[in-house]
Formats: C-alpha cells, sequence, structure tokens
C-alpha cells in the first residue's frame, strides 16, 4: 500500500473543496433574497430565563425623544408611558407580530391591539424597564445590560388629545457603557 503525505493529501482535499458547487446570485426576475436579520438565541415560546440578562446592573443609558409627525402634525408623548422590553427570541417574535416589524415602527394603537391575539402568550412584565415621558417629549433609562431593547410608547398628535393615537416601537442596541441617543 502506498502512503500518501499528509501536505499532498491536504492540498488534494482544497482543491475539491473549491470545485464544490455555490448558490451564486439569484435567476434573474427572481425576488430579492431577505437579508439576515441578528441572531437571537433560544425559544420563541416565553421563558424567563432569557430574560435573565436584562436583570444585571449595567452602566449604558437610551436617552429617547419623540420627534414624529405625520405630515404636519406633530406627535407627543408628555405625560405617557414608556416601557424598555429586552429582546429575547420570544420578544421578538411578539414585536413582528404587534408591529409588522422587529426594528422598527409606528401603527395606529387600535392596530396593534387588533393584532395582540395573534402575538405570542407569555409575561415579560416583571424584566420590562417603564418610565415616563417629559413635557419635552423626552424620555431616558439608565443602569441597562449590554443588549437589544424595545423601547414602546404611544403618542397623540399635539394640541388635540383626542386625536388617533399611534403606537411607537424601536429596537435599541446598548454596549460598553454607552449613552445611545433615540429618536422614536
Amino acid at each position: 500500500m502506498h502512503r500518501v503525505p499528509p501536505l499532498v493529501a491536504l492540498a488534494a482535499t482544497l482543491a475539491l473543496a473549491a470545485c464544490a458547487p455555490t448558490l451564486g446570485p439569484p435567476p434573474p426576475n427572481a425576488p430579492p433574497r431577505p437579508a439576515p436579520g441578528p441572531p437571537v438565541s433560544g425559544s420563541a415560546t416565553f421563558s424567563a430565563g432569557e430574560f435573565a440578562w436584562s436583570q444585571r446592573a449595567g452602566a449604558n443609558i437610551i436617552a429617547g425623544r419623540v420627534t414624529f409627525r405625520q405630515g404636519a402634525t406633530r406627535y407627543t408623548c408628555a405625560g405617557a408611558a414608556v416601557v424598555l422590553t429586552p429582546e429575547t427570541a420570544w420578544s421578538r417574535r411578539r414585536m413582528a407580530a404587534l408591529y409588522g416589524s422587529a426594528e422598527q415602527a409606528a401603527l395606529p394603537t387600535d392596530e396593534v391591539r387588533a393584532r395582540t391575539p395573534s402575538a405570542p402568550a407569555g409575561d415579560a412584565g416583571p424584566y420590562v424597564k417603564r418610565t415616563t415621558c417629559d413635557e419635552a417629549d423626552q424620555f431616558a433609562f439608565g443602569g441597562l445590560a449590554d443588549g437589544a431593547w424595545y423601547a414602546i410608547t404611544v403618542v397623540r398628535p399635539a394640541g388635540d388629545p383626542r386625536g388617533g393615537s399611534m403606537a411607537l416601537m424601536r429596537r435599541v442596541v446598548v454596549r460598553g457603557g454607552k449613552t445611545v441617543a433615540v429618536a422614536l
């Protein structure tokens, strides 16, 4: 039996691997491939353990401001609650069900409420942070652990408290003890 030197065997393996087919570009007129989203580990069913990271003390700050407009109408969050939900596989799927996106959205609150039955069940309440939007449409969360969070609030047309309310949501990533400015 003839023995093949290890270097020759490695070179042959690499040469064969170079001949392996690749997917290549999509065919003409094919729909574009979706961009990959950020990886989220864990299950899409609610699991309190997946929220544990959000309970650790951190040095990050989210400094937010509502700047939302529809045409000439300016919206305000003054006096409204602002919630910050930690991102997990479950909360990411829930945001997608409620808002049609796991990144950011601005939808009528009635539409979001109507989607609630189709959202994954579970209670993230104990892990959600809360604050109130001030008169200047600003809010802040401090002491946050590194990770991704969902900032959510309800806004109304400025000067018209009876006008149709909108639910605003945005995914925010914080790392390294930094302050992240966020516009909703």
